[in-house]
């Protein structure tokens, strides 16, 4: 299992926090999703041979989001 952590611009309540946690863990691949409203970003645990960061930008992105890099 891989970790990275990824920044996101725009979440304003925990409706959000559930939103974004929901359309990841959804990814096969993803163990968990664990997302801070007061840091402003996720930590999210993977099998990296499954999925990767760039399916996870793009999620989050669908969702409505911003990713800052």
């Amino acid at each position: 299992m891989q970790t990275t952590v990824i920044n996101i611009k725009g979440m304003t309540c925990m409706g959000c926090v559930s939103s974004i946690k929901a359309v990841l863990e959804k990814i096969p691949g993803v163990s968990h999703a664990e997302v801070s409203l007061e840091d402003a970003q996720v930590r999210i645990e993977f099998d990296e041979s499954r999925t990767g960061i760039d399916h996870f930008k793009h999620t989050i992105e669908d969702a409505g989001f911003e990713v800052i890099t």
